[in-house]
């Protein structure tokens, strides 16, 4: 193939190879260049680990319940090394597949670093090949934020955490996002010390409030220390330890420290502003389309900092192809997207806060609260919520909160009748399955509480 091409897309993640595979299914010469591995952060070092890896925390809380339902565990025993192993060799065959389906297509895969020359011009850095293409995409992603202190080289990011040699015998987890709680999860739930420092008065800063202090107290059942109102001035070595300096001048050692501090878009080094982008504070600036104020260039996913979730950049790679190689402009609606956090208890929620739904004038909003059918037989006192907020008097539903064993899978059905504008009838309409937890969603009667020209009432 020659350096001529339709599509170059700068990025291999979750959006990028979409976006390649459907532009060259339509008829478009592609290549997609990649200097790391296909399959981008969700696959490699982001969501799907991460998912294993809160799947293998859980069993600590199934051995404690295993005892309430007659069962008898003896010689339970964890390996980290057969964790990450195993871990291993599912991101390869997940690679595998990803590359299968670029190749399948006629997309050429470079392995290289790439950097634009002007608004069709891309430059392999290792190969000093030079590539011209009718349409640029950038999909470079985003990578973890590191807090500019004295010794932050004795930390590590997420990236870090899927390879450490061994588990410490203590962390601490600085920041309060997504990153923070699930990975303070894994590591309490694997039986790490843990602890989280975060700046804020309370974690998952943004999310329903029930959902946060639900989520506060589930921390504290497993042992996970909070430190709230701080963060970290400084690390320095002491033995095999590091030791933390604490913005409220206490230090204190741990094995391990591990930033969660957010993430910023992968935008250094690509050539920019030889190419006349725009770059903003969040990423690069785009219109509705996904393109730049360069007509030629094009910008989906973490690197736009629209909104940092992998299915969000999927869908903007689709429409992107769709837009440009199949003459079908689409225009992703970010206006209504669920999302999940998998902490230890799961949580998951779609729409607005109770809290921003009581600025759009009169709701009502339904509350229930309950122990896991899962706890019942147990000591547990963990307790299950689910919330749902709507407009006065049965109107539309703004709102689905859940916290709670299978939060996630619940939230992605309740976003297909939100998507089509239901209304609290419309649950109502539905027949229980019982004994379910989703139920409560259909069986909710009366408000637990009203807001009526934004004051909150009984």
């Amino acid at each position: 193939m020659g350096d001529g091409y339709d599509l170059v897309v700068i990025g291999a993640g979750s959006g990028g190879v979409r976006a390649a595979r459907v532009a060259a299914g339509y008829g478009a010469r592609v290549a997609i260049v990649e200097e790391y591995r296909v399959g981008g952060t969700c696959v490699i070092r982001g969501c799907v680990p991460k998912k294993l890896f809160v799947y293998a925390s859980r069993f600590s809380d199934m051995f404690e319940l295993a005892g309430s339902f007659g069962w008898t565990v003896d010689g339970a025993a964890f390996d980290w090394k057969t964790l990450v192993a195993n871990k291993d060799k599912e991101i390869a065959r997940l690679e595998a597949a990803y590359v299968s389906g670029l190749e399948k297509p006629g997309v050429e895969i470079i392995r290289d670093r790439a950097v634009l020359t002007g608004p069709h011009g891309v430059h392999l850095v290792r190969s000093g090949r030079d590539l011209e293409a009718r349409t640029i995409l950038i999909a470079t992603g985003s990578r973890p934020k590191i807090p500019d202190i004295p010794g932050r080289e004795l930390g590590f990011t997420s990236n870090e955490a899927f390879h450490l040699e061994a588990l410490p015998h203590s962390i601490l987890i600085e920041g309060g996002g997504y990153v923070a709680v699930e990975f303070a999860t894994i590591f309490a739930g694997l039986g790490v010390d843990t602890t989280i420092v975060y700046r804020g008065d309370r974690v998952l800063r943004g999310f329903d409030a029930d959902l946060r202090e639900g989520l506060d107290a589930g921390l504290e059942t497993r042992g996970i220390k909070r430190i709230y109102q701080t963060n970290v001035r400084a690390l320095r070595r002491q033995g095999r330890d590091v030791v933390v300096s604490f913005s409220d001048g206490v230090d204190a050692p741990f094995g391990a420290v591990m930033f969660a501090t957010g993430r910023n878009p992968n935008v250094a080094g690509l050539g920019l502003e030889a190419a006349g982008v725009e770059v903003g504070e969040a990423g690069i600036a785009v219109d509705a389309y996904s393109r730049t104020n360069v007509p030629s260039i094009y910008a989906v996913g973490d690197v736009t900092g629209r909104v940092a979730l992998t299915p969000v950049a999927i869908r903007e790679g689709q429409a992107f192809a769709e837009t440009v190689f199949n003459a079908n402009p689409i225009a992703v609606d970010h206006s209504l997207i669920g999302t999940a956090v998998f902490a230890e208890p799961e949580l998951a929620t779609i729409g607005l806060t109770e809290e921003a739904a009581a600025t759009h004038g009169n709701i009502d909003v339904y509350v229930a609260r309950f122990r896991p059918m899962m706890n019942t037989l147990s000591s547990k006192s963990e307790r299950m919520i689910l919330k749902l907020i709507t407009e006065a008097d049965g109107g539309r539903v703004l709102g689905v909160h859940i916290l709670g064993p299978g939060a996630a899978e619940l939230i992605q059905l309740v976003a297909i009748p939100m998507g089509m504008g239901a209304e609290k009838a419309d649950f109502d309409r539905a027949m229980a399955m019982h004994p379910t937890a989703a139920e409560e969603l259909v069986t909710f009667r009366s408000p637990t509480y009203r807001y009526r020209g934004g004051i909150k009432q009984p």
